[in-house]
């Protein structure tokens, strides 16, 4: 699928989990008038999650499909695609949501989707990231866009941002440290999809029919580009 989005509003749907930062700084930006999407629902697993709140407070519509609530993963798959297709979106943001969309919901959702991934794919897929990032004595860590196909965090990578591992980090400062710059990262990647076509295939991220051989990295100044 190619997607471009120039002059009118990108319709998303995002899944939450949890506090919702990451959607609150696309709400921000979006009420800034700097993004031009519509958030035509946040979708969450977890009935207690703040995010539902922050979006509530924002005027968003918002579905819970508790994943307890089902026997079998695949009702959970189905019932989460059918919400997904039912506001027709332009694209699916996961924005901290802490389930694994299984093969059911990929193959019944008719758009792309895109993940938030705390670290620099294709190191560390899956959860623990920051700690893992510690014990292997690595000098950065990070935050990574990627495509979301059937692999966990195995989908081609669009955009990342890296920041410095410190002397007496532990996973809670480094998870502190990095939520800022995941912020910028998920409001740029979006706005990505907004003024340019964004595509994948087998061989890669494509970005205006050109194939990048490298994830896009976060710039200082808040924009993306190739190092």
């Amino acid at each position: 699928m190619t997607l471009v989005c120039m002059n009118n509003q990108l319709r998303v749907c995002v899944l939450i989990s949890g506090s919702g930062s990451n959607l609150q700084a696309l709400i921000d930006q979006r009420d800034a008038g700097s993004l031009p999407i519509e958030i035509a629902l946040v979708i969450s697993n977890n009935p207690e999650a703040a995010g539902l709140q922050r979006a509530a407070k924002a005027g968003i519509t918002c579905q819970v499909i508790d994943h307890k609530l089902f026997e079998a993963r695949s009702d959970f798959d189905l019932a989460l695609a059918a919400a997904i297709n039912q506001v027709k979106p332009d694209l699916l943001i996961l924005a901290g949501f802490m389930r694994i969309l299984g093969s059911g919901a990929l193959s019944g959702i008719h758009c792309d989707a895109i993940n938030l991934h705390p670290s620099l794919l294709p190191l560390y897929q899956g959860t623990h990231t920051y700690q893992r990032a510690l014990d292997a004595g690595d000098s950065e860590h990070g935050a990574s866009i990627h495509f979301v196909t059937a692999e966990l965090d195995g989908g081609p990578v669009i955009s990342q941002v890296r920041i410095p591992i410190l002397p007496g980090d532990d996973s809670e400062s480094l998870a502190a440290r990095l939520g800022p710059q995941e912020h910028r990262l998920i409001t740029a990647t979006v706005e990505l999809f907004c003024r340019r076509q964004v595509s994948f295939t087998q061989a890669g991220v494509i970005i205006d029919a050109n194939l990048i051989h490298n994830p896009l990295q976060l710039n200082s100044d808040g924009s993306l580009g190739q190092k």
